[in-house]
């Protein structure tokens, strides 16, 4: 699949400059970032999630998280819960599930965007399928879109895979096993 054609219709009418990347297939917002050599603060990731008041479409980096109480009290929500994958499939409907852009305002769902992404020039983003991406200018994007912005992300830990190695080495030295080397001569 391409570029979704309702985006590219409004890119193109709005005459914004953007820029569409083709890539290998990738699912993740990590692996696109990679992918794209794109710092993970300027990958745009899109999570849909419900409330009680409808739909919304939350936009963050890459790499961080929703705090769902932070976005439920943002959104003045008495519930929020993320969308499931037939929920996606439904709302956008000419797109690959997991590959939204965050043009929710296509497909009449509003958007709410962390402040962190806002802070950025330059912003990427799935264009619909799994093996493209636009860039474009964030300003360009808030003016097409006009999100509600707000502090609802919470950054990963990077930490975490680093001490879960350094366990494994240590009780690696502990057994007090050597590691099988040969040569030849």
């Amino acid at each position: 699949m391409a570029i979704s054609e309702k985006l590219k219709a409004l890119l193109d009418g709005s005459k914004v400059r953007y820029t569409v990347v083709k890539h290998s297939v990738a699912y993740t917002a990590q692996e696109i970032a990679a992918a794209q050599h794109v710092p993970g603060r300027q990958l745009a990731k899109c999570v849909l999630v419900n409330t009680d008041r409808g739909p919304v479409l939350a936009v963050l980096p890459a790499i961080y998280l929703i705090d769902l109480k932070k976005l439920k009290t943002l959104l003045r929500a008495k519930t929020l819960t993320i969308g499931k994958e037939a929920d996606i499939k439904q709302r956008f409907s000419d797109v690959e599930v997991g590959a939204m852009s965050p043009f929710g305002n296509l497909y009449q769902v509003p958007v709410v965007v962390d402040r962190v992404l806002a802070e950025s020039a330059q912003i990427v983003f799935n264009a619909g399928s799994h093996t493209e991406t636009i860039k474009m200018a964030y300003a360009d994007f808030a003016r097409l879109v006009a999100p509600t912005t707000g502090g609802f992300a919470q950054q990963l830990k990077p930490g975490k895979h680093k001490k879960k190695r350094v366990k494994s080495q240590k009780a690696g030295k502990r057994t007090g096993k050597k590691k099988k080397t040969s040569s030849r001569r």
